[in-house]
């Protein structure tokens, strides 16, 4: 079977990825280790007012099938990795836990499963990567890879984050979703062949904090955002999203976006 870029890979990445080479994808998968976390009770409910302004949403099969319309135009990036939860001993023993046919029998765009580079179970996770990636190679659908750090925030510095996702690419995935690191981000974006997305991580103090390292990130070559906390979890939900999506596709500044997200606000834009 000869392996090349096929018509349907390309398409699915085509839809992920804007016409202008940038993407904002909103995740409300985080029910599938933390329960119901607040504010997403309802993910239905959440991305109401929300959906239009991303690129793609990422969740879980479950969360697909009871939580959003069918006749919703969005692709969708498919959580398939779990298994593992807070209350657990440990988060990084995931597994995959949906089926190829799964994935093509719900229309998923494309796929995202964690990685646990440098935990005990780094060997596990980093198998089920090329596992996930031979299965959906054979039908054209795009794995992201998701470097997660679980509970240690102190990990997130450029030469691990860059280990990560080169790891992670050089495995096949097609994209890598990683955090970002104020030092030095550009080598971790510059050491990875595939393109490369922000994770949010905990909320911040501010909006502004948002757009700033969205901006910064940006800027130092990643294309994009896999921001979900940091949007649905803010008061203004719809003024955030908006003033990302401004940063990555239409090249707002941190401080053109706070305009813009001050101006949605107060119900002017």
């Amino acid at each position: 079977m000869k392996h090349y870029m096929d018509w349907g890979m390309k398409n699915r990445l085509a839809q992920l990825i804007q016409a202008d080479g940038k993407a904002l994808f909103l995740p409300i998968d985080h029910g599938y280790f933390q329960g119901p976390t607040r504010m997403l009770e309802k993910p239905g409910e959440t991305i109401k007012p929300l959906w239009q302004y991303a690129d793609a949403l990422m969740m879980t099969r479950g969360v697909l099938r009871n939580c959003i319309d069918p006749a919703i135009s969005k692709p969708v990036i498919m959580r398939v990795s779990g298994a593992a939860t807070v209350v657990g001993e440990d988060l990084a023993n995931e597994n995959l836990v949906t089926s190829i046919e799964e994935i093509i029998r719900l229309n998923a765009s494309a796929v995202s499963m964690s990685v646990f580079v440098g935990s005990k179970y780094e060997h596990q996770s980093l198998s089920n990567l090329a596992k996930l990636v031979d299965e959906c190679e054979d039908y054209g659908i795009p794995v992201m890879a998701v470097t997660a750090v679980g509970r240690e925030l102190e990990k997130r510095e450029a030469r691990y984050l860059a280990l990560c996702c080169r790891v992670a690419a050089e495995i096949g995935a097609r994209v890598v979703k990683t955090y970002y690191c104020a030092e030095n981000f550009e080598k971790v974006v510059d050491g990875c062949p595939v393109p490369v997305v922000i994770a949010g991580g905990p909320k911040t103090e501010t909006q502004r904090e948002v757009f700033d390292f969205v901006y910064d990130g940006m800027q130092k070559g990643a294309i994009g955002v896999n921001l979900g906390r940091n949007i649905w979890q803010t008061e203004h939900p719809v003024a955030a999203i908006r003033a990302i999506r401004a940063i990555i596709h239409d090249d707002y500044t941190a401080e053109e976006a706070q305009g813009l997200f001050e101006q949605v606000k107060a119900g002017k834009a």
